[in-house]
């Protein structure tokens, strides 16, 4: 399949977040809630001796246990100790600094973020909005890149300093390129959305895997309106216009070599897992190409069932019948 290159602005023009979908509805808009992301990394790093250390944690008791995993009394020499050392670690000054000036203000995520949460309370009234905290982990040295809990949500901002980054993250270069601060909260909300997004063990089919994976992006679209496509899934602006061009050619290779109900581990993690690209279908194909057909094949059966709400798509675990209602078939060009 010859993957031919769209101009930029025609891919800007169709899914650019300016668009009226971005503004919430009044219903939705009008939920109270309210977001202040805590840094963390601030007090920890600006502590100079143990009883500091100590009253850190004392001070934040949820982030102590959940993040970094702390049990039982937290002035306990044993767990206070490898923390002050970590803290006073002249080796991570010019990366606390770095994460510091490059998320320096965070009133854009804050608000993100509350948006997200109004529409998650919308539809889940019962949903009790995390707490919302930063942290420098040392790339993975106290903590991980993202932590999803139903009470907290932790950004590890050393991850998301971007490419002027003095230290980077030790990946794959395809999967550095979303280790950037546009990319932090759609990654967020993704992990987010498996609190929601029940699945079929039963049905482990390509198909079955694609469609739990669409409905998870389909969750994250829905609560981060003005996101675009590029930064839900992780491709390139590029790679999502050559992807909606050739369209109808990736879902033929998906016919044609008879994929859908293949239940093979091996042969679904090729569309389904990380890849840099998906040679099966083109050498330039990106990787993780099923998800984005599943995600399409939902996207065609909200269009085509508009009384069924978020909750209700979240809850389906029939994908059968989410692919014969979305009656999704692009057409070769």
């Amino acid at each position: 399949m010859y993957y031919r290159l769209f101009l930029l602005v025609t891919l800007l023009f169709a899914f650019g977040c300016g668009n009226e979908s971005c503004e919430l509805p009044e219903e939705i808009a009008e939920v109270p809630v309210d977001v202040e992301v805590q840094r963390m990394e601030v007090p920890f790093f600006a502590a100079d001796s143990k009883q500091e250390i100590a009253a850190f944690l004392a001070a934040n008791p949820l982030f102590a246990e959940r993040y970094l995993q702390l049990s039982g009394e937290v002035s306990d020499s044993a767990a206070i100790t490898p923390l002050y050392e970590l803290a006073t670690n002249e080796a991570l000054d010019s990366l606390v600094q770095q994460a510091v000036e490059r998320f320096e203000e965070m009133e854009q995520e804050e608000q993100i973020l509350e948006n997200a949460f109004k529409v998650i309370k919308y539809h889940y009234p019962d949903y009790h909005v995390p707490e919302v905290k930063t942290f420098v982990t040392g790339l993975g040295t106290l903590g991980n890149d993202l932590f999803i809990s139903d009470s907290l949500i932790v950004f590890g901002l050393d991850y998301f300093i971007g490419k002027n980054a003095k230290y980077r993250p030790q990946v794959y270069e395809y999967i550095l390129e979303r280790y950037d601060r546009e990319y932090m909260v759609p990654a967020a909300m993704l992990l987010l959305s498996n609190r929601f997004n029940q699945v079929n063990n039963a049905d482990r089919t390509l198909l079955g895997e694609m469609i739990s994976a669409g409905k998870a992006y389909y969750f994250v679209q829905s609560v981060l309106p003005c996101a675009p496509d590029s930064l839900i899934i992780g491709y390139s602006e590029q790679e999502i216009a050559d992807i909606f061009h050739n369209e109808g050619r990736i879902w033929a290779h998906f016919i044609e070599k008879e994929l859908l109900y293949e239940k093979s581990p091996f042969l679904v993690n090729k569309y389904i897992g990380e890849r840099p690209n998906t040679p099966e279908i083109d050498a330039s194909a990106p990787g993780r190409l099923g998800t984005w057909v599943g995600w399409q094949i939902v996207r065609k059966y909200m269009e085509r069932n508009p009384e069924v709400t978020l909750p209700e798509l979240m809850a389906e675990t029939d994908y059968r019948k989410i692919f014969n209602e979305s009656r999704y078939k692009p057409e070769k060009r």
